[in-house]
Formats: structure tokens, sequence, C-alpha cells
């Protein structure tokens, strides 16, 4: 007896979210959570982040002064203090709306933009508003498993399409004809793509528009990392194609302002003949919003000053920036007979390479490789596993060049370890 309470054990009618428990599993965050658990802490060199895409923690891609300022003027004006409405203020999404209709070839309304707490919630609660019994979404491989993990928690079945690394990652649409069906609701495309840093273009786009329209499904396009190109090709966003098949644009100020724990995304729908909400989408989108929870009001407040006057010279110095890792990391690849690269990331901030175990002694697979690899050299790179391809991994390029020097070598001496003898 303690505290007047009996030890004595009894039943408990609780238990955990078996579900829950399971489909987290397969996030980035816990992976990387996991990778964590093995660095040596005797080890006193600096750990080094090759496995997650925010590189705020690095002085060369701080933020502009002009969004600070812009927070700062937002919270001291005490205007934002209160409860925002539940697809948030007028005057930010008027400001989202004028921001991406600058590249569309018509003009977005504030009606059309919902506002959450960044894309990952976007993903959330599109996902929620479209399930229903039996529904199904094409999902690409390899994709960013927050998709996934969202289908998996509402029920929707996933249905993958290949990613063709030898074409420069392009969406396979023979396959995406073959998996959908009368349940079919929606496809999800990532540009400029997370986890292969391609960047679609425009004619491939129209042909996953087409594609869409002749399966009388809806194409999320997920372009958090818009603008952030740097190759042969430009940014092209999914949603100049509404017109030919609805288009859901999910996006943020996380990647392109360099700002992910400031936690404002959006949801917009690009329709401009109405299918969505004829359809009964907007107002499944509008419900599950009043749900849940709203993006900080005072984020909000800063997003027009943020939006209208951000400079080109800081969006021109941070892709200037991505292009010099991606030129290291790509010529660094070349060094270690492990890895290989079927092509040149020309967006976002990352790359997959193919693993080739038959070149490794005592490395089973991927997750092998990368937890080893983090206890033997304090690096953090991402197993292909976590974004649906075995085997291979994903490289975030985004930080120092001298740090991903750095990481190379730890990566090339971890090869030199654990080569087989020829």
């Amino acid at each position: 007896m303690e505290n007047g309470t009996s030890t004595t054990t009894r039943k408990w009618n609780f238990k955990e979210n078996e579900k829950l428990v399971s489909v987290s599993e397969h996030t980035v965050r816990s992976v990387l959570n996991k990778l964590s658990s093995c660095i040596d802490p005797d080890d006193t060199r600096p750990v080094i982040p090759l496995g997650h895409g925010d590189p705020s923690g690095f002085s060369c891609f701080r933020t502009t002064p002009i969004a600070e300022d812009a927070i700062s003027d937002a919270v001291r004006s005490a205007k934002f203090n209160g409860y925002s409405s539940t697809v948030g203020i007028l005057p930010a999404r008027s400001a989202v709306a004028e921001y991406l209709s600058q590249d569309l070839p018509y003009k977005l309304s504030p009606d059309d933009i919902y506002l959450t707490s960044g894309c990952g919630q976007a993903i959330e609660v599109l996902l929620n508003a479209l399930a229903r019994p039996n529904a199904n979404i094409l999902l690409p491989t390899p994709g960013f498993p927050y998709y996934e993990v969202w289908a998996g928690f509402t029920q929707i079945e996933m249905r993958h399409f290949n990613l063709l690394p030898e074409k420069e990652w392009e969406v396979d649409l023979n396959e995406v004809e073959s998996l959908a069906n009368e349940n079919t609701v929606a496809m999800v495309i990532i540009n400029p793509g997370n986890p292969c840093g391609n960047v679609y273009t425009e004619q491939h786009l129209k042909k996953v528009a087409e594609m869409a329209r002749k399966l009388g499904i809806l194409v999320i396009s997920d372009e958090v990392y818009a603008h952030l190109t740097f190759g042969s090709k430009p940014f092209v966003p999914m949603g100049i194609f509404g017109s030919v098949a609805p288009v859901v644009t999910l996006g943020s100020i996380s990647k392109r302002w360099i700002v992910p724990g400031w936690r404002l995304g959006w949801l917009v729908t690009n329709d401009p003949n109405g299918i969505l909400k004829e359809h009964g989408v907007i107002d499944s989108i509008l419900g599950y919003l009043n749900i849940t929870c709203d993006p900080a009001t005072f984020i909000q407040g800063a997003i027009p000053q943020i939006l209208r006057k951000t400079k080109d010279v800081f969006f021109s110095k941070i892709v200037n920036m991505l292009r010099e890792d991606a030129d290291i990391v790509y010529d660094r690849i070349k060094d270690i007979p492990c890895i290989t690269c079927p092509s040149k990331p020309e967006g976002s901030m990352f790359v997959m390479v193919k693993l080739h175990l038959n070149l490794l002694k005592d490395i089973e697979d991927d997750l092998d490789f990368c937890f080893k690899l983090a206890k033997e050299e304090s690096l953090m790179i991402l197993p292909g596993v976590a974004v649906g391809l075995k085997n291979w991994l994903r490289i975030t390029f985004a930080c120092e060049p001298s740090c991903l020097e750095d990481g190379f070598q730890r990566l090339n001496a971890f090869y030199q370890r654990h080569a087989k003898k020829q």
C-alpha cells in the first residue's frame, strides 16, 4: 500500500493505438531518430546531417532578414494575437494567391487558398478529405513517406507507380494507367523531386494532366521545393494544367525561405472548371479544417511582407549555394565505388544513389549500411527503404560545402573499411 492505493495488479482498459504506432515507424523522422541513437557518444567529431532537408542550422543558408523582420513586425503589431479563421486570415491568403498566380495562366482567388501548419498538415488535410470506403490513391516510388502514413491512417488503399531513374525519374504513366480503377481518387507527384532531386518538364507535366483527365482523378502536386532548381530545367507548376484536370498544389515557405520550423504551408485548388467544388471535395477540406489546428496567427500575419518584399538576390544566393553543393556531391559520388547516381540532381536538396552491396562485406542492406555508418563515422544518411526504394540511399546536400566534403571523406573511409577484397 502506497499513498492509499493498492499495489495489487489489476487490468486497465486502455492500450496503445496499434495503427498509429505502426504507421509512424515509416516516417523520415522516425528513421532519423533511430540513426541518431546509433551515434557513438565518444566520437568527438561533429555529426554531419546528410539525412534530412533542413539546412537552417548552417550560416550560409540563413533566411533573409526581411522574413525575420516580418515576424517581428507581426508580433509587435499586436494585431495577430487572436484565433485565425480555419482557412487562414484573408491578408495571408490573398498574398499567397498573388504569389502563386505569378506562375499561372490565370489568377487564383484567396478562396482557392487554405493555410496549414506546414506542408505536412496540408497532406493530412487533403488525404482525410479524400478518404472514403474502397478509395485508393496512386503514390510514387520512391516518394515522401508522409503520404503513405496518412493513406494508411485514413485507410485509403495505396497503389505505387515507379519513377524511372533511366529517364531522370519521370513518372511511369503506363503503370499509372494500369493501376487505376473506378475507386482511384488521386495521384501524387513531387516536383522538384524529393527524394530524387529531379525537375519535371512542362511536356511531362502535360502528359500527367492528360492521364489524370483520362482516368477521372485529381493530381496532388507537392511543390514544397518550388523554384529551388539549378539545372537545365526551370520549375513549372502543375497548376498551369488545372483546366485539363483538377490540381491540388501543396506548398510552404519552409524550403525556399529556409524556415521549416515556422510551420506555414498551403493547400491550393487549381481548378478553374469548378470540378472539386461540384464533387464535394471543397466541403470535405473545409470540414477537416474545422476540426484541426491552424498555423500560428502571427506567422500568417507576416506572410504578406515575406512574400511581397523578399528580394531576388536572396533566392539567387540560395539556388547558387544548392548548385555548388550539387556539383560537389555528384563529383564525390564518383569516387566511391559502392554507390552510383543515375542522374545529376537539378532541384530540391536531395539525390538518390544506388547502393551496390556486392562490393561490400558485412553489410546486409541499406538500413544496416546507414546504422553502421552513423555509429562508425557520425554521418547520417537516409536509407532508401525509408522513401520506398530498398538498397538505395537518399543524400541531402544542402549544407556548408566544407561539411559536405568532410561527409564524403567519412563515407569513403567507411567504404574502404567495408569493401570486399578484390
